[in-house]
């Protein structure tokens, strides 16, 4: 069983990537598939449009306000086409933390959640407003299933879903958890995790406050 950082929230500037049907192979272009080797992928990232001059002076990840930006926020049916891993190591290596889509691929979700890139779908309503709030800073809290930023609404996942959560709190490997749980005992899982990660927080504001009581 492979053992990752457990992510429990990306906080972060926003850059946005509206297009539909944003594929694999466009994501990371399949000459950079040579190797297993992770580092250095993000160099790939989206190469053939950042070639095209017609689209560098204004495509998103070349602006400089994009620059440290941890959460990409997506067109619909993100990620589709073939099953190459490298297009979730390549988001990763240029930094991205966390992908968020009215509708994500099931097979680059699964790479995703295996690797710990957090991958969220929201509802259209909400993710119209994150994609209009391009810039901002967001948050996408994993123990809440929620996406939030500044002037916008707090939008709960549709499709992370709490049998999935627990696999990336607890920071090991999506393919080795969900073989050996079925989506009950996951369910479960997941919902012990939050209460303890609630449970957690509760009792260090109690002590925050009783120090704070102490010293008046």
């Amino acid at each position: 069983m492979t053992s990752r950082p457990p992510v429990t929230l990306v906080r972060s500037r926003t850059v946005v990537l509206p297009a539909a049907d944003i594929d694999t192979d466009q994501i990371i272009p399949a000459r950079f598939l040579k190797g297993t080797v992770r580092e250095g992928l993000g160099r790939g990232l989206f190469a053939d449009w950042r070639s095209d001059a017609s689209r560098r002076s204004s495509f998103a990840l070349d602006r400089p306000e994009a620059q440290g930006a941890q959460i990409l926020v997506a067109g619909p049916n993100f990620g589709c086409g073939s099953s190459r891993e490298h297009a979730v190591w390549a988001l990763m290596d240029a930094g991205f933390r966390s992908v968020v889509s009215t509708r994500l691929a099931d097979i680059f979700k699964r790479n995703a959640l295996q690797n710990g890139l957090v991958p969220v779908e929201i509802e259209p309503t909400a993710h119209a407003s994150l994609v209009a709030a391009e810039g901002q800073e967001a948050r996408v809290d994993v123990a809440a299933l929620t996406v939030s930023w500044a002037g916008g609404v707090a939008a709960r996942g549709q499709r992370l879903g709490r049998q999935r959560v627990a696999v990336v709190l607890d920071g090991v490997a999506a393919d080795a958890r969900l073989a050996h749980l079925d989506g009950h005992q996951c369910a479960q899982d997941a919902q012990r995790r939050l209460h303890h990660l609630r449970s957690d927080s509760v009792a260090a504001q109690h002590r925050h406050s009783s120090r704070h009581q102490g010293l008046r």
